[in-house]
């Protein structure tokens, strides 16, 4: 068998190529960036379980959390979530429009 022949050219041809366009690439980078969003979020949740808790007067001791600041952080990944919500979905408003180019 020998290479290079008409047979092999043939095999390239068919062959999908492995470099995307840019634009899909993009879009299908925003799109596992929107399916992991969920998940990252679920955890950044739950992260203030892990803390250590304050005394039972409110004391905080050595290392303790304070409820406030507790609240504060749920509060500021929950605007954070939202925000990014928000940029995804405008990112696809934009790939569901017509482009003009097309007739």
């Amino acid at each position: 068998m020998t290479r290079g022949g008409p047979d092999s050219e043939l095999s390239d041809k068919m062959q999908p190529s492995m470099i995307l366009e840019r634009q899909n690439y993009r879009r299908r980078r925003l799109m596992d960036a929107a399916r992991i969003l969920p998940l990252l979020g679920a955890l950044l949740f739950a992260l203030p379980l892990l803390w250590p808790a304050s005394g039972p007067e409110g004391d905080l001791g050595d290392d303790g959390v304070a409820m406030s600041s507790a609240i504060i952080y749920v509060f500021s990944v929950w605007s954070a979530l939202i925000v990014s919500i928000l940029v995804f979905g405008k990112s696809t408003q934009a790939w569901s429009r017509p482009s003009d180019d097309q007739g």
